[in-house]
């Protein structure tokens, strides 16, 4: 099995593993078109630890240790645990911050914006499209010689850090520890919204494990596929994204999950309408938001699932990027900068241009003739 996930064919079998996972973890509790977001569960994971105190979007996710963890497992047995780190730390981190505030606006990652086409959500199109244009202007400083600087090797315990944070989570989630006064509890778990549906704990974290595993071996990354597509016509990477998509929307077809439109409307007359689940209509920042995010991730070097994985293989860069992402789910909501249902939040469109701004400028400044 190694040997095939290592190979040519190894993204589009993980891709179609992982897309099957995804719906089965929708099936069992998590929310519509997420059984992953790694936007969404970092965001619910800031909830949880009070970082943010929206109450509907405050959940441990298992699935984001799992991640971590399963990459770590994986890059010790196979022998590629190599921890590394000093490639502009804190440039990393604002792009962190950017990224997820862009994920944030359009409501959903990578993985989640094709998880949302493949159950008929075709305000995702649109995230998809921006997506593909902040990949796009990321190739075009990448061609000009763009480079946040060489990692070194670290210490062997420097990779340690990011695996020991997802353990650290575990057992928050796990223990639900209460600290000073009697019964209260530092860790907040929503009670209503997207925040209080979510699959068994074990079962996602297994799913997170396995994902984790297949990933690291596999290299499969949505950022990254494009970026190869287009800079240099490879579609290795790509074939991955197409079968995490069409198995998604076989699995969603079968289970009858796919609700194709803007919005889902019910077959008896005379219904109302419904939202897609956790979207918005207002498609100009679907676009703009995940423009935001595509250009942060091209520049930081991979979507926000590869991010979790070089960080479980000891890429501190990686996790000062994931860490980054935690930060800016905190701002996101904090300074109404999340989109829900109802549209973008009063400061989401303020925020993007401020992230577009950052991230165009980085562009600029980190090419050999700033240097």
């Amino acid at each position: 099995m190694d040997k095939v996930l290592t190979s040519r064919h190894g993204p589009w079998i993980a891709g179609g593993i992982i897309g099957l996972i995804a719906v089965a973890l929708a099936h069992f509790g998590n929310p519509g078109n997420m059984g992953f977001c790694v936007a969404c569960f970092t965001r619910d994971i800031a909830g949880a630890l009070g970082l943010h105190r929206a109450g509907v979007v405050q959940y441990i996710r298992p699935e984001i240790p799992g991640f971590i963890l399963g990459s770590f497992l994986s890059a010790l047995l196979f022998r590629e645990y190599s921890p590394r780190g000093g490639s502009s730390p804190a440039v990393r981190f604002g792009l962190g911050i950017f990224a997820m505030l862009g994920a944030l606006v359009f409501l959903g990652c990578p993985w989640r914006a094709y998880l949302r086409v493949a159950g008929g959500d075709w305000n995702a199109l649109y995230g998809v499209a921006g997506l593909a244009v902040g990949v796009l202007i990321g190739i075009g400083f990448l061609w000009h010689g763009f480079s946040l600087g060489a990692a070194e090797n670290n210490p062997k315990a420097a990779g340690l850090i990011m695996p020991l944070i997802a353990v650290a989570l575990l057992a928050f989630l796990f223990l639900a520890p209460t600290f000073g006064e009697a019964g209260k509890a530092p860790i907040f778990f929503s009670t209503s919204g997207p925040g209080s549906k979510h699959a068994p704990i074990f079962m996602a974290l297994g799913a997170g494990l396995i994902v984790g595993w297949l990933a690291q071996r596999s290299r499969f990354c949505t950022v990254g596929a494009l970026r190869d597509l287009f800079m240099m016509g490879d579609a290795h990477l790509f074939k991955g994204i197409v079968a995490f998509t069409v198995v998604a929307f076989a699995a969603n077809y079968a289970l009858g999950y796919f609700h194709p439109g803007f919005v889902i409307t019910p077959a008896a007359e005379g219904v109302k309408a419904v939202p897609q689940p956790v979207a918005h209509t207002d498609q100009l920042w679907n676009f703009l938001g995940m423009v935001l995010s595509g250009l942060a991730f091209t520049l930081a070097g991979g979507c926000p699932g590869r991010q979790l994985i070089m960080a479980g293989e000891g890429d501190s860069d990686a996790g000062i990027f994931v860490l980054g992402m935690l930060v800016g789910a905190a701002v996101a909501h904090n300074f109404a900068a999340a989109s829900s249902g109802a549209g973008i939040g009063p400061m989401g469109a303020h925020v993007t241009v401020i992230g577009l701004v950052f991230c165009l400028a980085v562009g600029f400044l980190f090419r050999p003739s700033n240097s």
